[in-house]
């Protein structure tokens, strides 16, 4: 839900970051950590589809019995996306406000989001963050991938990577995944393609934002969980770049001559 001030380019599906300055693209880190396996979601898919059938039976029943049952699987199709979609708009505009608050500046907020505001606002004068960076796009040309964190904070005497989560379900483990990368970047890279030091990360957390609530839940960085991150981005090539070329066409035995 962030949206990186360097430029980026979509290719199949997947974000791009690019170096304005060499060419260079990398990977993004969600897109990456995407290639994870989540059988849960199956699950979720599946209640989505069952509920929108509910809510709009009488649609369904006169797409079917007026002969239209396409129709009505079309509708069905994309119901949990619908219902992605309002989540994913809301954490964008929380996000923006959130940028907003920890570089300083005023916000003007609509009444729908007051709560996460006043949430986010305690939150601030209860930790007292020190923002070394916010909204940095990191960078790593070893490994190979790049991608925005929300912020970087010395915070108790630590700094830490910082990530903003406003799912109503809570934090996942792949949050770790996540912020490992960001832990494990060899630069931050500016818009115009210059490179800064990345500070030392000493810690990590996720910031989990409701309008009820704004808890602070630690991450741990290591290097195994690092490791998954690095088999994650093998896998990202298979995907991306090499199993389109392994399965040939069917091919006939040679022909002896008598």
């Amino acid at each position: 839900m962030t949206t990186p001030k360097v430029a980026t380019v979509r290719k199949g599906g997947s974000r791009l970051y690019v170096d304005e300055l060499t060419g260079e693209r990398q990977p993004g880190v969600t897109s990456i950590i995407n290639m994870l396996a989540k059988p849960g979601l199956r699950y979720y898919y599946a209640k989505k589809t069952a509920e929108s059938a509910i809510e709009d039976l009488g649609t369904i029943i006169e797409m079917v019995t007026k002969g239209r049952p396409d129709d009505a699987i079309d509708w069905l199709k994309p119901a949990p996306g619908r219902h992605s979609g309002k989540a994913a708009d809301i954490g964008t505009q929380v996000h923006s406000i959130v940028e907003q608050l920890n570089r300083g500046e005023s916000v003007t907020v609509h009444p729908d989001f007051q709560g996460f505001v006043d949430r986010y606002k305690e939150f601030l004068d209860l930790w007292q963050p020190e923002w070394l960076e916010v909204e940095a796009t990191i960078w790593n040309d070893a490994v190979g991938y790049a991608g925005t964190c929300d912020g970087i904070a010395r915070i108790q005497g630590e700094i830490a990577i910082v990530d903003l989560k406003t799912g109503q379900s809570g934090v996942y483990p792949e949050a770790g995944i996540q912020l490992n990368a960001y832990a494990n970047g060899e630069f931050i890279l500016e818009p115009n393609g210059d490179r800064r030091p990345l500070p030392k990360i000493e810690a990590a957390a996720v910031v989990h934002l409701r309008p009820d609530k704004c808890e602070v839940i630690p991450i741990r960085l290591g290097a195994d969980i690092f490791q998954t991150f690095c088999a994650l981005r093998e896998v990202f090539t298979w995907e991306t770049d090499i199993k389109g070329n392994v399965v040939g066409k069917p091919v006939a035995p040679d022909s002896e001559s008598e």
